[in-house]
């Protein structure tokens, strides 16, 4: 089978800074993924006092250049360092989405980590409500 080679994607530029920064937020998020559940909740909450919120356009587009700097988290799998580096790459330009980590609402069951901005999740296929939220870490106020 022949393609098409208008129909091929071509890969996004990034300016250097803004992939430097995805590669960064990859590796942290890589590292940060395989620590337990209660150690990611406190990291995260720490790094996102003091920011302001994320709108979804932020969020959105830092998820995009995560997923085209790392295979691993464009992967259906890599939904945990995916979010953690959507959210950490969203801290480095002073903004937090609410990062959230579940299970499916419905059979079988599935664990799942998303972002969400504006109320509502980021860039994901399944629709609001197939996932509830057992952990969530939203943008801590100032102290």
């Amino acid at each position: 089978m022949s393609v098409d080679p208008t129909m091929a994607l071509a890969p996004r530029a990034y300016p250097p800074l803004e992939r430097w920064r995805a590669r960064l937020a990859v590796l942290a998020a890589k590292a940060l993924a395989r620590r337990s559940p209660s150690t990611i909740v406190k990291v995260l909450s720490r790094i996102s006092t003091g920011t302001r919120p994320a709108t979804y356009a932020e969020a959105s587009r830092a998820r995009e250049v995560v997923t085209r700097t790392s295979r691993a988290c464009a992967s259906p799998k890599g939904c945990l360092p995916r979010s953690i580096a959507t959210a950490l790459l969203c801290r480095s330009r002073g903004s937090w989405p609410t990062w959230c980590a579940g299970v499916r609402v419905l059979p079988p069951f599935g664990a799942h980590a998303w972002v969400l901005a504006e109320g509502r999740p980021v860039d994901e296929p399944a629709p609001p409500g197939y996932h509830r939220v057992l952990l969530q870490v939203p943008r801590e106020a100032t102290p």
